[in-house]
């Protein structure tokens, strides 16, 4: 009795003393882990959609070409539109594809809309763009398949199940905000969307260098296709668009090449370099980076656009009259308006343009 008294003893130690070294690991990673709440933000976009009530009309997916440049804000406002961008920085094609079908778990919109931009890569240029896509995705069979996908040679799949494998030896950069939001973070986006007021006008903007092949990759047109025939799968619209960014350079080769495919399979495809006079985009106001991306009056803009289009020629109807939704969108105009006069302020601009 007393032998298996002791050996129940001694297990009971390996598992206490198991279980704090699993907590103790647990806490370090969740304090070592990027949280994405000052400066670099786009990190935190991914996750971002899962605190939400899943019943968009439209998700958007794709790099900072989306994310920067519409605002679902004006699309509900306007148009009753209830729109989601899971955008995320030089989100790949690949990790577009997946995103989508991660969104397909929980919902069916009836639009997917996709910025063709990312085409031009045929692999993943960086892991840390990776990552801000990836790590905020919730594990699932679209997760894993995201990470095979997007990881460069170097890259290991047991740093993106174990984070802490990858940032083990972050200590230096850690801040007050790691420790604060070690559990809970705050929203740094609207529906996806990121905001700025400032102004830079788009000035002696580079043209594109000659390329040795314009011709886009197997391995783009290999999700392309994929993503095509999982909205054909589920009953979703996808429409293509190519937004009014005037660098990196869009190529008429390029151009050439989404027309005919949209052309081919019947799908809706808007340049927005070809529809300034029709949106009212002005370079000269409406960019915060010299015409990158759009500041929170293009996006507007284009917002206004999209919604006319998603009204018009998709036939969404206006969901304004369901209270619930109402409610919701109550608190995300007051969130939204409430950055829109903070950042007016920090940028002086308050008074000038007397918003």
């Amino acid at each position: 009795m007393m032998k298996q008294n002791g050996k129940a003893r001694a297990l009971i130690k390996f598992a206490v003393s198991a279980a704090v070294a699993l907590g103790g690991l647990f806490l370090l990673q969740r304090l070592l882990v990027p949280k994405y709440v000052d400066g670099i933000v786009e990190g935190a976009f991914i996750a971002e959609y899962y605190g939400e009530k899943k019943d968009f009309d439209v998700i958007f997916v794709g790099d900072c070409e989306v994310y920067e440049n519409f605002s679902p804000i004006v699309l509900w406002q306007e148009y009753g539109i209830n729109s989601y961008i899971r955008g995320s920085a030089e989100q790949y094609i690949w990790q577009s594809y997946y995103v989508l079908e991660d969104t397909l778990r929980y919902e069916t919109p009836k639009a997917a809309i996709f910025n063709i931009q990312s085409l031009q890569f045929d692999k993943s240029q960086n892991e840390a763009y990776n990552r801000m896509t990836l790590e905020g995705m919730r594990w699932s069979p679209s997760k894993v398949n995201a990470i095979l996908a997007s990881m460069k040679p170097e890259e290991q799949f047991l740093d993106y199940v174990f984070p802490i494998l990858r940032y083990h030896s972050r200590w230096s950069e850690l801040t007050a905000s790691d420790i604060r939001y070690m559990f809970d973070t705050k929203r740094v986006s609207h529906n996806g969307y990121y905001m700025r007021v400032d102004v830079r006008p788009a000035e002696n903007v580079p043209t594109g260098r000659i390329l040795g092949d314009y011709s886009f990759g197997e391995n783009a047109w290999k999700y392309l296709d994929m993503m095509r025939e999982l909205c054909e799968e589920k009953g979703v619209k996808l429409i293509l668009i190519k937004a009014p960014s005037l660098y990196p350079y869009w190529y008429p080769e390029w151009e050439e090449q989404v027309e005919e495919y949209a052309q081919k399979y019947g799908l809706p495809y808007i340049n927005f370099l070809e529809l300034t006079e029709e949106t009212g985009i002005d370079y000269s106001t409406d960019t915060y980076d010299a015409g990158l991306h759009m500041n929170l009056s293009g996006a507007e803009k284009l917002a206004r656009y999209m919604g006319r289009f998603l009204r018009e020629e998709i036939g969404l109807s206006d969901r304004r009259g369901e209270t619930e939704l109402q409610e919701i969108w109550k608190g995300k105009i007051e969130a939204y308006e409430a950055e829109r006069e903070a950042q007016y302020v920090k940028y002086g601009m308050k008074e000038e343009n007397g918003q």
